[in-house]
């Protein structure tokens, strides 16, 4: 979580990222960068303005030891971290009173560069709280969750409507030119213009005031769902008897039982968790015990019990509306997408519609190739284990085949020689005990990047296992990101996945699924290791780009040099066979219809949530007709149901933004058909000006712009189709 997405923005919402403001630049850098000695200057200017202060809490003093300083996991309970978040939040009021209420007249660097360095002790509190709230959890930091989460809302809506602070980002961006502002300087004054606007700064005062009521319900509203979801994802379906992993591979078995032990129960136990779940629906013989884990993962946050969702995402999607009729928008998604690459509902809607319809009719034919084997109709348990059957069929290819090449240490080791190979990055681990970590798996690397003389640019955090109280699915998160201003720190990040952890000695296999994952995760590691931004704000990209670097560094997992180097079989160390790999390339667009339909069906939903006149009440009855609308084919359930869309009901982040991940897809797909017709998937000149062009700005200069000047067009959606093997009209 970052401070620039923190102080300028209620609930969550507002974002200081994405659309062009006049003065933006093609390409990777942006014109008038200051010299190093003009940056000092306007950084210790802007500093002279903050107050002096000395921390008490304990967990806000700076950060010390090596690599700038790294974060006091060792130090961290529910009560000092409630402690330094209530003094944390006064340190920032200070702040932005003495930036609001300087009696000189504005200027960049006493009011805009001021506020990218305000807040650091807060900043720093957040990147705990959000780890410990999401990572570690149980109730003592539920219980602390639940009552910071409207107190930071009210503080941030605090920001958002302070009029001599307002008035002085405005001066500043309505006379960017007469200040003689260079180009960087005039995007970052107007984008926070904008964003103030947006957050309600030209609301009077009972419309504040109503804003802020908003802003702080759905703060707990949001609070509320998550520990709900987490609750029911902390849950197991029990396999007494081991008749009923028959079909499973080894692995998986062994995970189980392993799962069992550590939860004190008897046999094996499958985790209500995708990681756990998948495996189980696409091996498991047993149809009955399929249908039996499928609905209890289906149903997280749908089971009319204490845990139950419903109630909330409806009081959720009707404060959202009402929040955007109060600042002069239609509907939840007009606001939020005022701030993206696709700009409208309709923009990204025309994009969902041109896949949509090729996905359905690809399902219609997987499904007519799984009746022909099972005999009778397929049901959602029913999809993966018959399409695995398909497979092998079709491609003579079983999964059980490939879990032995992705160990799970192999696949990062590839992950890191992807990096290095594309650009310049190099991973050494460190001893245990050399910084502090929150739990004890967590392993630590030194980053470094060889096409900067070999300089440390950053520390890289893992976290692979499932565990009680931690959020599922995979994610990556920074501590501390980059930026000149600030002066050019390491960077702390950090990737963190739900993996089952094995009994000791025992390797981890995942899927092809799992390690494309893997990459996907480290690449948005990789775009924060890669950042070269003066200001802290522009490191945060819009919604519907921050995917992009991410889903392109899917393809190389597949790549030869990977594959031959790195993921070699745990037992045998053989590389794959070419055979085996010629099998995969054949099977590519396999299952693409499931793949294609599970998730977009989610990112219609969304949008038909969040375009409505009337926000719904009845939250199973609307996604029932929403699906019924678009003809969801009734063998498939969203890969995210609504009471447990994490993505859209735990902040604002992702809400009418899920369709983010294919507007990503697009501009990944393209990319890797640039880096393949080039004839080498590791070219060094495009993966340079991949690096300069669209992973180092940040959000320096508009992304659309950007991406024309990497590839020399816009984004090819024939690219897409082709990838997904669609029919490309």
């Amino acid at each position: 979580m970052q401070r620039r997405q923190l102080l300028l923005g209620g609930a969550g919402l507002f974002v200081l990222a994405g659309c062009a403001s006049a003065g933006a630049m093609s390409g990777g850098a942006m014109s008038g960068d200051l010299s190093p000695e003009a940056l000092a200057a306007e950084a210790a200017e802007a500093r002279a303005v903050l107050p002096m202060q000395t921390p008490r809490a304990e967990l806000l003093q700076p950060w010390t030891g090596p690599y700038d300083g790294t974060p006091p996991w060792d130090k961290v309970t529910p009560a000092k971290l409630r402690e330094a978040m209530m003094e944390a939040i006064e340190l920032a009021r200070q702040d932005v009173a003495a930036v609001a209420n300087n009696p000189a007249p504005p200027t960049f660097a006493n009011t805009m560069a001021a506020q990218e360095l305000w807040g650091q002790p807060l900043d720093r509190i957040v990147n705990i709280y959000s780890v410990m709230t999401g990572n570690i959890g149980g109730d003592e930091y539920d219980a602390v969750d639940t009552e910071l989460s409207p107190i930071l809302s009210g503080f941030f809506d605090e920001i958002s409507f302070n009029d001599a602070l307002f008035q002085r980002v405005k001066t500043v961006a309505d006379n960017a030119d007469a200040m003689g502002l260079n180009a960087q300087q005039k995007r970052l004054a107007e984008r926070a213009r904008d964003s103030f606007v947006r957050s309600g700064a030209n609301l009077d005062a009972a419309g504040k005031a109503e804003l802020g009521r908003i802003n702080t319900a759905l703060s707990n509203a949001f609070t509320r769902f998550g520990q709900k979801v987490v609750a029911d994802e902390n849950a197991w379906t029990v396999i007494p008897n081991e008749a009923g992993l028959a079909g499973l591979p080894d692995s998986n078995k062994a995970a189980a039982a392993a799962a069992a032990r550590t939860r004190n129960v008897q046999g094996w136990a499958i985790l209500n968790t995708r990681s756990a779940v998948d495996p189980f629906l696409t091996f498991a013989d047993d149809r009955a015990l399929r249908q039996q884990v499928w609905t209890k993962f289906v149903n997280r946050g749908d089971n009319g019990d204490a845990n139950d969702t419903n109630a909330t995402i409806a009081e959720i999607v009707k404060l959202r509306d009402q929040r955007a009729k109060l600042l002069g928008y239609a509907n939840h998604a007009e606001l939020r997408m005022q701030d993206t690459m696709a700009k409208t509902p309709a923009n990204a809607k025309s994009l969902m519609d041109r896949v949509w319809a090729p996905a359905k009719a690809r399902v219609a034919e997987e499904v007519a190739d799984m009746k022909a084997i099972a005999g009778y109709d397929i049901e959602p348990w029913d999809y993966l284990y018959f399409a695995e059957k398909v497979r092998k069929a079709k491609y003579d290819l079983d999964q059980n085949q490939l879990k032995p090449y992705f160990e799970l240490n192999a696949v990062r080791a590839g992950s890191f020689a992807m990096a290095e190979r594309l650009y310049g990055f190099t991973f050494k681990k460190l001893p245990k005990g050399t910084v502090p970590v929150f739990e004890p798996d967590v392993e630590v690397y030194e980053v470094y990047d060889k096409t900067k003389g070999n300089r440390q640019v950053g520390l890289y955090y893992t976290d692979d296992y499932a565990r009680p109280g931690k959020r599922s699915g995979a994610w990556m998160t920074t501590y501390r990101s980059f930026s000149k201003l600030d002066g050019s720190k390491i960077i702390l990040g950090s990737n963190n996945n739900n993996f089952t952890k094995p009994e000791p000695g025992e390797p981890v296999l995942i899927s092809l699924d799992d390690a494309e994952t893997l990459f996907h995760e480290f690449g948005h590691a990789l775009h924060y290791f890669s950042a070269d931004v003066t200001y802290p704000s522009f490191g945060n990209t819009p919604r519907d780009f921050v995917e992009y670097p991410s889903q392109v560094h899917e393809h190389w997992v597949l790549s030869r040099p990977i594959l031959d180097g790195y993921l070699k079989h745990y037992q045998t160390g053989e590389p794959m066979p070419q055979a085996l790999v010629d099998k995969i390339q054949a099977s590519s667009t396999f299952n693409q219809g499931y793949a294609t339909v599970s998730y977009l069906s989610s990112a219609i939903v969304d949008m038909d949530l969040h375009t409505q006149a009337v926000p719904p009440t009845d939250i199973d009855a609307f996604e029932k007709a929403s699906l019924a609308r678009i003809g969801m084919p009734r063998e498939i359930v969203m890969r995210h149901r609504l009471p447990q869309f994490n993505h859209l009901f735990t902040s604002d982040a992702y809400s009418a933004g899920y369709y983010s991940y294919l507007w990503s897809e697009t501009m990944d797909a393209d990319t890797w058909a640039y880096f393949e017709e080039s004839g080498d998937v590791f070219n060094p000149d495009i993966a340079n000006r991949f690096k300069t062009i669209m992973l180092a700005p940040g959000n320096t200069t508009d992304r659309a712009e950007a991406y024309r000047a990497f590839r020399g067009r816009d984004p090819d959606v024939a690219a897409l189709l082709r990838v997904r093997g669609f029919p490309v009209s």
